[in-house]
């Protein structure tokens, strides 16, 4: 029995000095990265600077025997931090041309009217006549809701957005997007530390579905949701008034708290949604099989047969241009579930 205690005891002592060794390490971890992707200009004085942070807090919380080494450890570590948090988001900076005008909706009762809606015409993914438009939509025309999920390479990780579909009206596709400036591309890493501030593309299907589709070659799911007309109207007003939000007050991207899906599933929750976090809230080239599984999209075929029928990458490249793009992507999906 003593054996057994002994062996409990070591195991667990054991436990609790690698949870401290590995929350120790984390905290250097992500200082010497808040530093690198810090906003100094000059980025060999970051790189210098997170270096010699992580040299010194290695040595002070490993090796060096005197206590207060720890705590000028904790007190850069608060700089770090307070340094970070000081970062502000900004409008103006060198935007690329496809995030370089903010939407702003006008709301006056029934009548939505959008400025800042995409509208490019693709040569190919870099080449493109920009267009910029105001749209008007009536809530009461309002039909629906379409997810879409996108992959660089499918696997765990990819994009989603939504569509809007009314019966007067092409549907107005709104994609949460990081707000890159010219010469950046999107960098997960970078997106945890305030590298990039967030923007809503407010935009037409043969544009964001397009470029995705028939310019980046990304293989693109189009699923359509069971939404009532009711959540289809609480979700996109939310929306709205986040579209607006924005353009008065930037915000930074997040990969983990302020991006496509997670926020999809926030402002789902506000407008009514019911249902609790899920792995693949984050994990979002499986999101298809969350809206599934939960009974959010049709479930009358197997999965496997639905995601086969959701993919539009032929549809979209026949439609390419067209005038009636959107309804020739929607043509071979299976009914929209009621």
């Amino acid at each position: 029995m003593s054996s057994l205690y002994k062996l409990l005891s070591v195991s667990f002592g054991w436990l609790i000095a690698g949870i401290w060794f590995l929350c120790r390490a984390l905290l250097v971890a992500w200082a010497a990265l808040a530093i690198y992707y810090s906003n100094l200009p000059w980025p060999s004085l970051r790189l210098a600077l997170a270096v010699a942070f992580a040299v010194f807090a290695i040595w002070a919380l490993w090796f060096s025997r005197q206590r207060r080494m720890s705590v000028i450890f904790g007190a850069l570590f608060l700089g770090v931090v307070g340094w970070w948090i000081a970062i502000p988001p900004s409008h103006d900076r060198p935007w690329r041309p496809e995030v370089a005008v903010m939407p702003r909706a006008f709301i006056d009762g029934d009548r939505v009217r959008i400025s800042g809606v995409r509208n490019f015409d693709y040569r190919s993914r870099n080449d493109f006549t920009a267009r910029w438009e105001e749209r008007e939509i009536l809530l009461s025309h309002l039909t629906g809701i379409d997810f879409y999920v996108s992959y660089f390479t499918e696997g765990p990780v990819g994009h989603t957005f939504l569509s809007f579909t009314f019966d007067n009206a092409p549907p107005l596709s709104i994609s949460i997007e990081t707000r890159p400036e010219v010469g950046e591309g999107f960098a997960p890493v970078a997106s945890l530390f305030k590298q990039f501030e967030l923007i809503y593309v407010v935009g037409d299907e043969r544009d964001l579905v397009g470029v995705r589709t028939n310019h980046r070659g990304e293989p693109v799911y189009l699923y359509r949701l069971n939404a009532s007309v009711n959540d289809a109207r609480r979700l996109l007003m939310v929306y709205l008034a986040r579209i607006n939000e924005l353009a008065d007050q930037p915000e930074f991207y997040n990969l983990l708290t302020n991006s496509c899906t997670i926020n999809i599933v926030r402002y789902a929750n506000a407008a009514g949604r019911a249902g609790r976090f899920n792995i693949r809230h984050l994990l979002n080239g499986l999101i298809d099989s969350y809206l599934y599984h939960s009974g959010r999209v049709d479930t009358t075929l197997p999965f496997d047969e639905l995601r086969r029928r959701s993919l539009i990458n032929e549809a979209a490249r026949a439609a390419d241009g067209a005038p009636d793009f959107s309804q020739r992507i929607r043509t071979a999906l299976p009914t929209a579930p009621h």
